[in-house]
């Protein structure tokens, strides 16, 4: 018999096919509908697909006293409590790897925006203001700027290995000191003040929430840029709104929100803000490649008995 799969988000027709053929396939009701389709079928199920964004909520991990093996599709994983299931001889995996290229060049590319002021700039040609009003206020260069990375894991370091082309000097912010040739700081606050960019790529999670807060604004300044391709948490979103606002920040490129994918009017309304839908790793090759691993997670678990790429807290499970 096939192995039963809770299915927690929604995947492409191609990555479907894929789980039909392997698993009995659930789906995961509303919130509203979840109590009586977990007591009917919750000792049944064997594995978890979900996402990044939509995570495993911890009462629902537990309505599944026979699960195994939960696969995220996805880097970050702050939405399951990957401590809880190893408690309970649970692997958990993600995606690493195969996105780093693609979720480095959009920090890259919500750099080059916010600096010369791309969207803005656009709309400017769209309305007919360049016509009527002739050419719009100059920009700032990306060249010779410090660049602090808040985080410095396999994003972070192609992050950086795409600044050398800038003549960007290089600075990181992680919770040790790595063997890099950038300036180590432990200290964000004191890294913002120096900086000319921040990137945060770090982690979500409670360990790093709201750790770009007013302080870190105010030192990056009212000609830094502030970067986040990392998670919504990570900054102090109505500290960062009031910074826009009050010129204390000189701008900001986000890929991720606080509440997604509500986002919050004044942001919407802000030249100094350059926004995406949290599109870092979307394009259909890294998509794709991310869609395998997470599939490959699940079969080879049942197939072998391991996995390929566990998350850190359970990586003592793997045989």
């Amino acid at each position: 018999m096939k192995p039963t799969l809770l299915q927690a988000a929604r995947f492409t027709p191609r990555m479907q096919d894929r789980l039909n053929a392997a698993f009995s396939v659930h789906h995961l009701p509303q919130a509203d509908r979840r109590a009586g389709f977990l007591a009917d079928v919750g000792d049944t199920v064997d594995a978890v697909l979900t996402d990044g964004g939509v995570g495993l909520e911890t009462q629902v991990m537990d309505a599944l006293p026979n699960l195994k093996v939960i696969s995220n599709h996805g880097v970050g994983y702050d939405g399951i409590d990957a401590n809880h299931a190893a408690s309970r001889g649970i692997l958990v995996t993600h995606t690493p790897g195969v996105l780093n290229d693609e979720v480095a060049n959009t920090a890259i590319m919500l750099w080059l925006a916010t600096s010369r002021k791309l969207v803005a700039y656009d709309r400017y040609v769209r309305d007919g203001r360049w016509e009527s009003e002739g050419n719009p206020p100059l920009t700032q260069s990306p060249q010779n700027r410090k660049v602090g990375i808040v985080g410095l894991g396999r994003i972070g370091q192609a992050i950086a290995d795409r600044l050398p082309p800038f003549n960007a000097e290089i600075a990181y912010h992680t919770r040790t000191k790595k063997d890099v040739p950038y300036r180590y700081y432990g200290n964000l606050t004191d890294m913002a003040r120096d900086c000319d960019v921040l990137i945060c790529i770090t982690p979500g999670g409670e360990s790093t929430r709201h750790i770009v807060n007013r302080d870190v604004l105010d030192a990056l300044g009212p000609n830094g840029i502030l970067v986040n391709v990392a998670r919504g948490s990570v900054v102090e979103q109505d500290a960062l709104i009031s910074a826009l606002q009050d010129g204390r920040l000189g701008a900001a490129g986000l890929d991720v929100f606080a509440d997604e994918p509500h986002v919050p009017a004044e942001l919407i309304a802000m030249d100094n803000a350059t926004l995406q839908p949290h599109i870092g790793s979307a394009t259909e090759e890294t998509r794709r490649a991310m869609a395998d691993l997470a599939c490959d997670n699940l079969t080879r678990f049942f197939s072998e008995g391991t996995v390929i790429t566990p998350v850190p807290e359970c990586a003592g499970l793997v045989k």
